[in-house]
């Protein structure tokens, strides 16, 4: 796909009355974990119109200008009615604050938590607005009679879902939405977007899995046709099918017997960003997360939640020098309830200074608590290096309770099965990828070859594993296939334990690939590769990859092979 077409805004119609805006970005729109796929984005607003006139969901401040120019053509926006907002941040303001220009007489329509962040982003306090808390409706005419369902979760605490029962079309904002950018309105083909929907999922849903769980319950007693997404393709034909694996994967994240309590607060959006690639780092992991706002939680949930948890983590902005109210006394409540014998760790974001961070180290490790990373501190908006470490301190943080749990249970010695699975011997090779500011590498002996026209191969990735994120269809990477002899340096270079963020080839040869990926240099051959798709395999991804070259650099060598005695250990 392109990366180079001008953002545009397609508008098309989906419905009686009913048009949608997708404002179409073709490349990477920000930095944050669940745009890590890099395939562009949709953001998607709806015009209702009847007797009134609404508009769903207006895009944020990067498409102000060609979204108002791409609804002037076609509807009077002077005579607009209302603007349903499904959640408000500080992005989508200068969008607002254009339509109320051109539109002073807008009444704005919204649940009750985000009625006061509403005003606070569009410095109005006399704005009008109707709150739905769930039972009001909003008649536009013409059987447009809309009901409200709100659905909020820690990151999202003002999320409100629209229901229109003349066009059975549910809004539906955050929920089953995907980062990809396209010509598609419709989800036609709905499984070639599975891969973008699960990762979707697996950043802004799964730290959420209980308040999603419970916004399916309230969404279920709908009869609906189609999801209107805030982002990506609408589902229509996959509706089914995406209902039931959101289902799924949130049923997987609630029942896992080991969570990590995690506690936050956000000024800016920033330190919710860090919150929540260290929650993609847990989760990748297998372990759950239970993510916690502390500015719209209650004292006896924050409580609760530490309880139950192995561990807990949290994240705080500075303000005027200090940790904000709500996060002074969730730590509070850390401090009375946590043994001190969990895991802890600490991160968080700044402008000028850091002292909200400083003072959750010092009271924690005053208390003895022992850190499952270095604390991290980000000075105004994190990068996409940064969110790579915080992805691998999140997982290093869940691998560290798992050994815990090892450690107090007896090990078992290996079946007859596990030592005869062991015997399969594969080939060393070591993957490495690169793609902007993130770089990562995996020694890997389950390699095979897949297919010959195209010369394509499998490779099975540890879900765990920090390379896993740059494994997705239309990544690029390098496998590096060991030579008998030599093959003990990079093999024990490569299964040494990195830090968060870390350069994995700092003490190695290496050189860039045409794919920009390292290249070992003391390796046999290398093939450049891309990633086709890939399927999940219990707690591995299977990547299936296609060869675009390759070439051997000793003729002389032979391919290192790695002989295991159990299919449990490498």
């Amino acid at each position: 796909m392109s990366t180079n077409k001008p953002r545009d805004v397609q508008v098309y119609p989906i419905a009686t009355d009913t048009r949608i805006l997708r404002s179409r970005s073709w490349s990477r729109l920000r930095f944050e974990i669940e745009y890590a796929l890099a395939k562009g984005t949709t953001a998607n607003s709806y015009l209702i119109e009847s007797d009134k006139t609404a508009i769903i969901d207006p895009p944020g401040e990067t498409f102000t200008e060609i979204y108002l120019e791409a609804l002037q053509q076609r509807f009077h926006v002077e005579e607009l009615d209302y603007v349903i907002l499904g959640h408000v941040n500080p992005n989508r303001a200068a969008t607002l604050k254009a339509l109320l220009e051109i539109a002073p007489q807008i009444t704005f329509v919204f649940s009750n938590p985000g009625a006061k962040n509403l005003r606070g982003a569009l410095e109005n306090p006399d704005l009008q607005i109707l709150v739905m808390r769930g039972e009001e409706t909003l008649d536009l005419g013409n059987g447009h009679n809309l009901q409200f369902i709100p659905t909020p979760n820690p990151r999202y605490a003002d999320q409100l879902c629209t229901y229109d029962p003349q066009t059975e079309i549910l809004y539906t904002d955050k929920l089953f939405g995907a980062h990809v950018c396209g010509d598609q309105v419709f989800d036609e083909g709905w499984e070639i977007y599975n891969e973008d929907r699960r990762y979707y999922f697996d950043c802004l849903m799964a730290p959420h899995a209980r308040q999603i769980e419970t916004a399916l319950d309230k969404l279920a007693d709908f009869p609906v046709r189609m999801y209107a997404t805030g982002h990506g393709p609408l589902v229509r034909y996959g509706l089914i099918d995406l209902t039931k694996a959101y289902r799924e994967w949130s049923q997987q994240q609630t029942s896992a017997d080991l969570t990590v309590a995690l506690i936050y607060a956000s000024a800016y959006g920033n330190t919710a960003t860090l919150a929540q690639a260290i929650a993609r780092g847990i989760t990748k992991a297998g372990v759950a997360v239970e993510s916690i706002n502390c500015e719209f939680t209650e004292p006896e949930e924050i409580r609760a939640a530490v309880e139950k948890a192995g561990g807990f983590i949290m994240g705080s902005p500075t303000l005027g020098g200090h940790a904000p109210t709500p996060v002074q006394t969730a730590l509070g409540i850390v401090l009375s309830t946590a043994t001190n014998n969990k895991l802890a760790g600490v991160f968080g974001s700044f402008g000028w200074s850091g002292e909200a961070v400083d003072l959750i180290e010092g009271k924690l490790k005053d208390a003895g608590y022992r850190f499952g990373f270095d604390t991290i501190r980000v000075k105004f908006k994190p990068n996409d290096a940064t969110l790579q470490l915080c992805e691998e301190a999140g997982t290093d943080f869940a691998q560290a309770l798992k050994k815990a749990r090892k450690v107090r249970s007896p090990s078992q010695p290996a079946t007859s099965v596990e030592q005869a699975v062991g015997r399969i011997v594969g080939s060393l090779c070591v993957l490495t990828a690169k793609e902007g500011d993130r770089s990562s590498a995996m020694l890997a002996s389950w390699v095979s070859q897949a297919s010959f026209s195209p010369p394509g191969l499998t490779i099975a990735v540890a879900k765990e594993r920090a390379v896993e994120t740059l494994t997705h269809s239309g990544n690029k990477f390098v496998l590096n296939i060991l030579k008998e002899g030599n093959h003990l340096g990079l093999m024990k270079h490569f299964l040494k334990p990195f830090g968060p963020g870390q350069d994995r080839f700092a003490d190695v040869a290496a050189q860039e690939a045409e794919n920009g990926s390292p290249i070992l240099t003391d390796a046999l051959a290398y093939l450049e590769c891309s990633v086709q798709n890939r399927m999940e395999s219990g707690d591995h991804w299977l990547v299936y990859a296609t060869v675009e070259s390759g070439k051997v650099l000793n003729q002389d060598s032979v391919t290192a092979v790695h002989h295991r005695k159990s299919a449990t250990h490498y």
